[in-house]
């Protein structure tokens, strides 16, 4: 599946027009207050029946291998159902829970401050992410490395590069555990993997001042001080209410209940949003080559199976028409895809062979730096991904033109 030339491209770009596209029924369809409230409370149903059903329970069974095993699946099944709730949320940020922006905001508010994520504040670069997606230097998810700094990282000359040898298996499963545990908090406290223009023109500073909690970070605006701060507001009430419920019940039973389904939550919201741009067919652009419509393009529809359709509310399986046009439904996405692939042709990238480990084994091995493609990709401006070792984790919000000054120099 090889990338258009200029000429079809823009073929394309006329094709997927706004005012063409938006004739379409289901892409112009409103929200419906039913169904999505319908969704809203089947996900709650479900979290509330399986932490009750848990707590009184799991707890009575003698057994110590059926008690481990027991909870386990506790553990996962009640991410799935918080997940589902998280993209409810994610929803409600890109107006497409309902008509209601204000209820979208409360409803919004409210589920991502129970799973200790800072709806405004996120809402705001998230908001950005669309606008910029695969933009090197403006996006703010999962942005990669070029060719001198991905060298710099690993402290190597660039033109030795090519003749790295891979990470073995154990070390690319330790490097895809310490993501998915620690990627989502880390993002939200670091901004971790954004490009470096992504923030507002602020000097980097102390690490704080490129975190999703501070309202003066480098991430907002003046205009986002007042959300950022009712975002912590919410962070801290569900903090509140986790102490005051250990206190009550015991710290066991808060870890056992919330934190280990909170856990798989952070591990699918870190997964999902990284398996969405991260393929090794598609591209990533330099500001010169980059347009609206290449950036929403550059993303892979994947097949959760029954799980991403149940749970995930199908934002894995059909993520393309949610670039291009996010106030969607996810109830309608599926339509809404299969209306707008003719018009997209080759430029539609779909990945329904791949399981989700082999999925995500395969983004971490074969996608850790990009450079400029070769025919129509060069033509075009894109920067294609390439294979190599993993840099060391990161703990902070990159700075390449930093890098580029200092220890690229000495590694070129």
């Amino acid at each position: 599946m090889d990338p258009l030339p200029d000429k079809a491209l823009a073929d394309t770009e006329r094709l997927v027009s706004v005012n063409s596209a938006m004739r379409s029924p289901v892409i112009a369809s409103a929200p419906s207050y039913i169904v999505s409230f319908c969704y809203l409370l089947r996900d709650i149903l479900g979290v509330v029946t399986l932490a009750t059903l848990a707590a009184f329970i799991l707890p009575q069974i003698t057994n110590p291998y059926l008690y481990t095993i027991s909870w386990c699946l506790y553990g996962f099944t009640q991410g799935l159902f918080g997940t589902g709730l998280w993209v409810l949320a994610h929803e409600c940020g890109h107006g497409g829970f309902s008509q209601s922006q204000w209820l979208n905001d409360i409803i919004g508010w409210s589920l991502h401050s129970m799973l200790l994520t800072p709806y405004f504040s996120w809402k705001s670069t998230h908001r950005r992410h669309h606008l910029h997606a695969n933009h090197m230097e403006r996006d703010h998810h999962y942005v990669p490395y070029r060719r001198d700094a991905y060298a710099a990282k690993l402290k190597v000359e660039q033109s030795k590069l090519e003749d790295l040898a891979a990470d073995t298996p154990v070390v690319t499963t330790i490097r895809i555990i310490i993501q998915q545990i620690f990627g989502w908090p880390w993002y939200l406290l670091f901004n971790l993997t954004a490009g470096p223009e992504s923030t507002h023109p602020k000097s980097p500073g102390r690490w704080w001042q490129n975190s999703h909690f501070v309202p003066t970070s480098s991430l907002f605006s003046p205009g986002d001080y007042l959300p950022v701060i009712i975002s912590d507001i919410g962070i801290g009430l569900s903090i509140s209410a986790l102490w005051y419920l250990g206190n009550l019940f015991g710290s066991k039973s808060i870890i056992l209940l919330y934190v280990v389904p909170w856990l798989w939550v952070n591990h699918w919201i870190v997964a999902i949003t990284y398996l969405h741009h991260t393929h090794p067919l598609l591209s990533k652009y330099e500001q010169d080559s980059w347009s609206f419509l290449k950036g929403a393009l550059a993303t892979v529809d994947r097949d959760f199976g029954w799980v991403g359709r149940f749970f995930f509310h199908n934002i894995i399986d059909f993520h393309v028409i949610h670039h291009l046009f996010s106030q969607i439904p996810f109830y309608h996405a599926e339509e809404a895809t299969r209306a707008i692939i003719p018009l997209l042709g080759p430029r539609y990238y779909q990945d329904k062979a791949s399981s989700f480990v082999g999925g995500l084994w395969q983004a971490f091995t074969e996608c850790q730096w990009v450079e400029p493609g070769q025919g129509n990709s060069t033509e075009n401006g894109e920067l294609r991904f390439q294979k190599g070792p993993s840099p060391a984790p990161e703990y902070r919000m990159r700075h390449w033109k930093d890098i580029a000054s200092t220890e690229c120099k000495a590694w070129m």
